[in-house]
């Protein structure tokens, strides 16, 4: 896939437990682009009763108005779907994110490739480093500002 030219969606999906038996999609925040161009931006949020895990409530306190929320788990991944359409999807993380969006028929693969990075525990602060970007809560963010960087210092 070429990011400078073709459709794609960069996604961050935030779970409430590795194992999607045993837990919800508390959050997802996904960028659709075209190469380099932002079409769209998508950030659900489930309601906090839906959120037992107290550590998972704080890891997704932030940008509490940019969120859209919702009072169903299922309505999540179900507009995500609709969203998505058929659209590759360029992941963040590899295992339980795939787990949790298995039963979309998408095209789905890692992104670090693309930025010709291995995915590590410390893969944002590596790519912060590499790109010379400031921190964010929004990791689709940063990878849409390296795809940026990649795109513009290819010879």
């Amino acid at each position: 896939m070429d990011l400078q030219k073709d459709e794609y969606i960069i996604v961050e999906v935030i779970p409430t437990h590795s194992d999607s038996e045993k837990g919800i999609i508390a959050q997802i925040s996904a960028l659709k682009l075209k190469g380099i161009k932002l079409k769209e931006r998508f950030d659900y949020r489930v309601t906090n009763k839906y959120i037992e895990n107290e550590d998972i409530k704080n890891i997704i306190s932030y940008d509490k108005d940019m969120f859209t929320y919702v009072n169903n788990p299922v309505f999540i991944k179900e507009k995500f779907k609709q969203w998505a359409k058929n659209y590759p999807l360029l992941l963040i993380e590899e295992s339980y994110t795939k787990d949790y969006l298995k039963d979309l028929n998408n095209k789905k693969e890692l992104v670090y490739p693309y930025l010709q990075l291995d995915y590590s525990l410390d893969i944002f602060e590596r790519i912060m480093k590499k790109y010379s970007l400031k921190p964010s809560n929004h990791l689709v963010d940063l990878i849409y500002e390296a795809i940026i960087y990649e795109g513009n210092n290819k010879s």
